[in-house]
């Protein structure tokens, strides 16, 4: 994709040269495994669908946090779900028109009486803010689930508004 300017006004944030010096690169989105498709955008605001924490095409770790993955794990692998996040919203309309993430909710496969779940999730929130600065700042929910696709320990949703 070709890298367009950042979005002109207060506190825009070239996402593309953040990743950069982060030493993160966008990775392809993943072809979806089900019914539906990685984001959609409707009016000013790109929903993308639960992204896992694929690492070219697979999961790098499966089981649940707080048994077979510790939050540490967890919520780096949170923080490659935002990558992924990030990555179907550039393919959809581009980084450079995101004029803020408005919304994250994560979702941890838990452990019975795992209760770390805003820790975990903070491996995206911290990849959010990083790449995008203030606009990257969000509500969020972290919420414990029983399973997750795949085995996946973690899967994170977005909203952003787009110019």
């Amino acid at each position: 994709m070709t890298t367009p300017a950042p979005i002109a006004g207060d506190g825009a944030v070239d996402a593309y040269a953040r990743l950069t010096e982060l030493g993160l690169t966008l990775p392809t989105v993943v072809a979806p495994v089900g019914s539906y498709v990685p984001a959609v955008q409707s009016g000013n605001y790109v929903y993308t669908s639960g992204q896992l924490p694929f690492v070219d095409g697979k999961l790098p770790q499966t089981g649940k946090v707080g048994a077979e993955v510790s939050v540490e794990e967890a919520s780096g692998l949170a923080r490659l779900c935002a990558l992924n996040a990030l990555a179907a919203i550039d393919a959809l309309v581009g980084l450079g028109r995101v004029v803020k993430i408005v919304k994250v909710v994560g979702f941890v496969a838990s452990a019975p009486g795992f209760t770390g779940h805003p820790a975990v999730v903070n491996g995206a929130s911290d990849l959010f803010g990083a790449v995008l600065g203030e606009q990257g700042r969000h509500a969020r929910s972290a919420v414990g689930v029983a399973e997750l696709p795949l085995g996946a320990p973690v899967e994170v949703e977005v909203i952003a508004e787009v110019a």
